[in-house]
């Protein structure tokens, strides 16, 4: 009779954008890569990916060697989260290997300290056997082995390890120049898959962020930049939007404005499916004649947005409320919600 454990083939990061971006999530028992601006959201992405490990039931491990553990928990707090249930190795816990008096004279310091350190992370990573890992960072890994042979081979030591215990694997790591791919390219070659986020500062307006998958093996994952947002409860991703997925049957008829004279003109109105293009100077009625259209939609019981880049929301409604308009049946109330719903 087979007692093994079963593992998830998927392993859903708890961020519903991202997963669905991932196809449903990254492919478990992997070695993943998430480099990143500093201020781009990796240790709340990573705090999402274990708090989602929680609610399933799975052992998670953090192993921080470039943040204190009052550092993680004000992330948490900011977020309205806790600690709890996540066991931490910081690099506090390990100071004690780094010390003068704990080495050598025989060996070069560096070898052994990258020794310790690496054994002391298998020591605790046999005693947790989680599912899922967070790494951050390995930074201090670079510095300690100070050839990339030696760092190359304390990293595969690293995967192996975590692959006897079909550990889903996040690494942390700071971008470290505007290239596509090129920060560590030791750490690019050794996982199966990297996602990369940015933190963009526009000269006007406030910070964009975008993320992006670089690689994932084996996955049919959504390319391309991704927008995203880190709000009070974390991550909140705005997958891209490709029109061929979103094929909607409808019948194709004249879509009238509720202005005879306008219909009559048009042949009986827009056609239902089709791209209008509104050119005219300042004053002319472009705004007006836009909204018209989505009244006699709303009046209809059909839905309408309106995307307004010009102007705010304030003028767009005070424009359906002026006296010149009360002629036209706009149907305030049904704009409102259409706008509250598409700008929520």
């Amino acid at each position: 009779m087979n007692t093994e454990p079963t593992h998830p083939a998927l392993c859903p990061t708890g961020i519903a954008g991202l997963d669905d971006i991932l196809a449903g999530g990254l492919p478990a028992d992997c070695f993943y890569l998430v480099q990143g601006d500093p201020g781009a959201g990796k240790t709340t992405l990573a705090l999402q990916f274990l708090r989602e490990g929680l609610r399933r039931g799975e052992r998670v491990f953090y192993i921080t060697l470039s943040e204190t553990t009052a550092e993680l928990e004000k992330v948490a707090r900011s977020h309205g989260w806790t600690l709890d249930g996540i066991p931490l190795l910081e690099l506090s816990a390990i100071e004690s290997l780094l010390r003068p008096e704990s080495q050598t004279t025989v060996f070069h310091p560096s070898e052994i300290e990258l020794n310790n350190v690496t054994r002391r992370l298998l020591d605790e990573t046999r005693r947790h056997q989680p599912i899922r890992v967070v790494f951050d960072s390995p930074s201090e890994f670079r510095l300690m082995a100070e050839s990339p042979l030696r760092y190359r081979r304390q990293l595969l030591s690293l995967k192996q390890e975590f692959a006897k215990f079909h550990s889903t694997v996040l690494v942390l790591d700071d971008r470290m120049d505007n290239a596509a791919i090129g920060s560590d390219p030791h750490i690019l070659s050794l996982t199966h898959g990297v996602i990369e986020l940015e933190q963009l500062a526009p000269d006007y307006g406030r910070s964009r962020r975008r993320l992006r998958v670089l690689k994932l093996r084996g996955v049919a994952f959504r390319e391309g930049y991704h927008d995203y947002l880190i709000e009070t409860g974390g991550l909140r991703v705005f997958p891209r939007l490709v029109a061929a997925e979103h094929h909607t049957q409808f019948q194709r008829e004249p879509v009238p404005s509720g202005r005879t004279e306008l219909d009559a003109l048009l042949g009986g109105g827009l056609d239902r499916g089709t791209t209008t293009l509104i050119l005219g100077p300042a004053g002319t009625g472009k705004t007006t004649l836009a909204l018209q259209y989505a009244a006699q939609m709303a009046g209809h019981g059909e839905r309408s947005a309106v995307f307004a880049f010009d102007e705010t929301r304030g003028i767009i409604l005070a424009r359906t409320a002026a006296p010149r308009c009360t002629t036209q049946v706009f149907c305030v109330a049904s704009i409102v919600a259409t706008w509250r719903d598409w700008t929520s």
